[in-house]
This record gives structure tokens, C-alpha cells and sequence, in this order.
């Protein structure tokens, strides 16, 4: 692998984001931001808007709720891509009934093979209480899956609790 691939981990509103944009920020490299989110609803609609405004000017944004390794392939040594989020990209696969495997195989394929260092996010599902329904269930165990993939792969996984970062491999 001629990356660096860095994987960040965390729960909800534990400073992921804010972490990952500053990992990407000191590479001093061209910054590209790959949103994976789907807005659908106000609350959404929001939420990037606050992420948009904490990143500031000097991004270029694609978004890519399914496909990010298409756009990871053309990247280029000069610049440092971050994945917001990995989550919200499994979700996508997950409401659109796509074959997960296939998907989570692409996306690890195009990480590896791009020629741009790599940040990506994602969520810690798994410490919380058992879901009560079957796809909210399904979802936290794809997720979990997922982030052990992505966390084999990369050669860095940080993880973020309290906006306090603990590298669990590699070094920052």
C-alpha cells in the first residue's frame, strides 16, 4: 500500500470529525472531504452545515453516499482524502438492500489502491444496549464487522472518547 490509511473511531459526538479534519489539515496536502451522508430531513440538512462550517474554505467536497472507492481511485499522492463517515455509508447500503459484501470489499479495495492518504470515520455501535428491532440489530453487527475490517487495513486507528484521542494502532 503506497497510502497512509488512518481509521477514526468513535461514538456519537465524541469529536471524530473534528479530529479526522485536523489529521487531514496538517498534511498540508489538497483536501478532499467525501460526504456520505444522505439528507433527507431538516435535522440533516443541519448537521452538514455545521460539519461544512467547522471544516471552513480550502475543501473540495464530492459527495458519495454508495460508491466512494469510484472517486478514491482518482486521487492523486498530492492530496489527503477524508471519508465522513463510514457509518452513514453502511447505513445507505443498509436501506438500499445492496450486497454488503461486495460493497465493504470495494470500498477496502479502493482505499488501498488509491494514491492519497486516507482519514475515515467512523462509528462505535456496540457499547450501547441491545437494539429492539431486528434491523437496528443487524445494523450495529454490520457496523461492528465493518469496523474491524477497516481498523485491519488501516495503518493507523485512533480512537476518540470525550474528544480525548487513544491511538490503538500506529502512531499519529
Amino acid at each position: 500500500m503506497s497510502n497512509n490509511l488512518t481509521l477514526v473511531i468513535g461514538g456519537a459526538a465524541s469529536g471524530k470529525s473534528a479530529l479526522a479534519e485536523n489529521l487531514v489539515v496538517n498534511t498540508h496536502k489538497s483536501r478532499v472531504y467525501l460526504a456520505t451522508a444522505r439528507v433527507l430531513d431538516r435535522e440533516m440538512e443541519q448537521k452538514v452545515a455545521r460539519h461544512k462550517e467547522m471544516r471552513g474554505a480550502g475543501w473540495e467536497t464530492l459527495e458519495t453516499p454508495l460508491a466512494p472507492e469510484k472517486i478514491l481511485l482518482q486521487r492523486t499522492a498530492s492530496e489527503v482524502v477524508l471519508l465522513d463517515c463510514a457509518t452513514m455509508w453502511l447505513m445507505n447500503h443498509l436501506m438500499d438492500e445492496t450486497d454488503l459484501n461486495a460493497a465493504e470489499t470495494a470500498l477496502i479495495a479502493g482505499l488501498r489502491a488509491s494514491k492519497a492518504d486516507c482519514v475515515i470515520v467512523t462509528n462505535e455501535l456496540g457499547l450501547g444496549i441491545v437494539p429492539a428491532d431486528a434491523l437496528s440489530r443487524r445494523f450495529r453487527q454490520k457496523q461492528g464487522e465493518l469496523n474491524q475490517h477497516l481498523a485491519a487495513a488501516a495503518d493507523t486507528v485512533v480512537n476518540i472518547v470525550a474528544g480525548l484521542p487513544n491511538v490503538l494502532k500506529g502512531a499519529l
